[in-house]
C-alpha cells in the first residue's frame, strides 16, 4: 500500500507562487531579475587602435628612470631607491606586482643589422620595455600605471610617492612616450619614432617631452 504526501501536490505550485512573489518584490524596489544590472555577458574587446609604443624611445628616455636612484616618500620619510631595486620591481627580486624590470639590461644598436627585431625581442631591453608597456594604456597618462601610482593619484602604491607632480622632468617623458604611440600598421621598432627626438636620431637626439 502507498500513502502520499499530502505536501506533495502543493510543492511545484508553492515554489512557483515564491518566485513570483520575489519577482514581484524586486520590482517594487527598482530590481529586475538583474537586480545588480550586470551585462549578461562579460568581453574583453581588443585594443581599437592596435597602436603599440615606441621601442628606441623607451630604451633611450624611460628605461634610464627605472635604474635611476630617485628620492621617495614612504609614510612621511625620505628616502632613496631605484624602480629595479630589490623589493621594488627588480626581475628577480622585485615585489612589485607584474610590472619587472631588469636592472642590468643593455640598449641595443637598432641601426645595426645584426639586431633584427626577433634578436631585440629575445632581449633583456625589450623584456623591460614590454613590462613596461603592460602598465600602459595608450594615449591616457594619468589612467596608466607606470604614472598614477607613483604620483599616488588615487591608487595605492608600496613604493610610496616617487614623484611629486607631473610637472616631475620623468613623468614628462613618460607622458610624451605613452601620448605619441607608433603610427597605425607600424611595429615598436618604426622609423617614424625618431621624430620624438631633436634632432630626429635616437643615438645622438635629444628626448622630446612635447
Amino acid at each position: 500500500m502507498t500513502t502520499r504526501l499530502r505536501g506533495s501536490r502543493c510543492a511545484p505550485r508553492l515554489i512557483r507562487l515564491l518566485a513570483a512573489a520575489s519577482a514581484a518584490l524586486l520590482a517594487n524596489c527598482g530590481g529586475s531579475s538583474n537586480p545588480f544590472d550586470n551585462p549578461p555577458s562579460v568581453s574583453n574587446p581588443a585594443s581599437a587602435s592596435g597602436q603599440t609604443l615606441s621601442y628606441v624611445y623607451f630604451q633611450r628616455c624611460i628605461n634610464p628612470i627605472f635604474i635611476a636612484q630617485l628620492q621617495l616618500q614612504v609614510n612621511g620619510a625620505s628616502a632613496t631607491n631605484t624602480c629595479a631595486g630589490a623589493g621594488c620591481h627588480a626581475s628577480a627580486t622585485g615585489a612589485g606586482g607584474a610590472f619587472r624590470i631588469v636592472p642590468t639590461a643593455q640598449p641595443l644598436d637598432i641601426a645595426d643589422p645584426v639586431n633584427t627585431p626577433d634578436v631585440i625581442r629575445a632581449s633583456d631591453m625589450y623584456k623591460n620595455f614590454y613590462s613596461a608597456q603592460g602598465e600602459v594604456l595608450i594615449g591616457a597618462p594619468l589612467q596608466s600605471r607606470l604614472i598614477d601610482k607613483p604620483l599616488l593619484l588615487n591608487v595605492l602604491h608600496g613604493g610610496g610617492r616617487i614623484f611629486a607632480n607631473q610637472t616631475d622632468p620623468n613623468v614628462q617623458l613618460m607622458t610624451y612616450w605613452i601620448t605619441h604611440p607608433v603610427p597605425l600598421g607600424q611595429n615598436e621598432f618604426s622609423s617614424a619614432s625618431y621624430s620624438m627626438f631633436t634632432p630626429p636620431d635616437p643615438v645622438a637626439g635629444t628626448c622630446n617631452t612635447q
